[in-house]
């Protein structure tokens, strides 16, 4: 596994769910694991990748930025008019959902996550859980009206079983958004050649995804597995992120310079604990390759972006 393993006990994180949840924490779940000098999880160990620590937090920050940017400002785009009970699946920190409580006040929020890493005051209309999505759910059936799953790519092992569990516990009339990106990388202007390291990262991303038992490429099947599952007024919307600020419009080069932003900061979080668990590589050789791809998001050559 890790070249230094070592744990953590999060002193904090039980005040925040015992005040906010109907059941205390054991210790196992706010006791943190350390790997190759980043903080994961520790609820369910090695179910999930990314690292939970401060700095992977803050890189949520700017995911949901980009996302503002993206959706004009909009949380959502699903026609909600009156939502009374709403999940946030895979919340994080809960930024999307301390949002949501707040622009809907009357409504039921709940945020859940394999980490206690939300904030200890959240809106009154807001609560956050531990919870496994993948597990079987223990809500009532036709409970919510509104689902809402981001960037949970990497984290579903059977996503045709999680829509059904969505469907069974959205009420007649409710609804499911999804948004997810593709690692696989493209070019506006030429193709990348095959030695590239955009086809590179793709692949190596691919395939840990493979190994790991859960897909990362879920962006380019979510709209069938969506339909597969009952789901009927499917709408896809797909978008472009570009790396730096090539684009001639302006919120594109906004959002391309945020995006330059979001891998230079998140690229060693997103690719450590795969690249050492599943391709067995040593924490040296990750960190070698990542400033290889920080190069590269750099080169002007290449008008790359990434699929939403």
């Amino acid at each position: 596994m890790g070249q230094d393993d070592d744990w953590e006990q999060d002193e904090d994180a039980d005040s925040i769910f015992v005040a906010d949840s109907h059941k205390s924490l054991a210790s196992s779940i706010t006791k943190y694991r350390y790997e190759n000098g980043r903080r994961y999880h520790a609820y369910r160990e090695g179910h999930y990748w990314q690292p939970n620590d401060e700095q992977m937090n803050q890189l949520q920050n700017i995911s949901h930025h980009l996302f503002l940017l993206t959706l004009d400002d909009k949380l959502f785009l699903a026609p909600l008019k009156d939502p009374k009970r709403v999940i946030d699946i895979g919340t994080g920190t809960g930024i999307w959902a301390m949002d949501f409580a707040d622009q809907f006040p009357n409504a039921k929020v709940i945020g859940t996550d394999l980490s206690p890493i939300q904030p200890p005051s959240p809106p009154v209309n807001l609560h956050f859980e531990i919870d496994d999505c993948c597990s079987p759910w223990t809500y009532e059936k036709d409970y919510f009206d509104f689902i809402h799953v981001c960037q949970m790519y990497g984290s579903v092992a059977d996503w045709p079983a999680f829509y059904r569990e969505s469907y069974e516990h959205l009420q007649p009339g409710g609804w499911i958004e999804q948004a997810e990106i593709n690692p696989n990388c493209r070019s506006a202007t030429d193709p990348f050649p095959p030695d590239s390291m955009w086809i590179e990262c793709g692949m190596r991303a691919t395939e840990c995804g493979e190994l790991f038992g859960k897909t990362m490429i879920i962006e380019e099947t979510m709209t069938s597995l969506i339909e597969q599952a009952g789901f009927v007024d499917v709408v896809e919307r797909r978008f472009r992120w570009p790396f730096g600020a090539w684009a001639e419009d302006r919120r594109l080069k906004d959002i391309g310079r945020w995006q330059l932003h979001h891998w230079e900061e998140g690229l060693e979080g997103w690719t450590m604990a795969l690249m050492t668990r599943c391709l067995g590589w040593s924490c040296k050789e990750v960190k070698q390759w990542n400033a290889e791809m920080k190069k590269t998001l750099r080169e002007k050559k290449w008008k790359a972006y990434q699929d939403v």
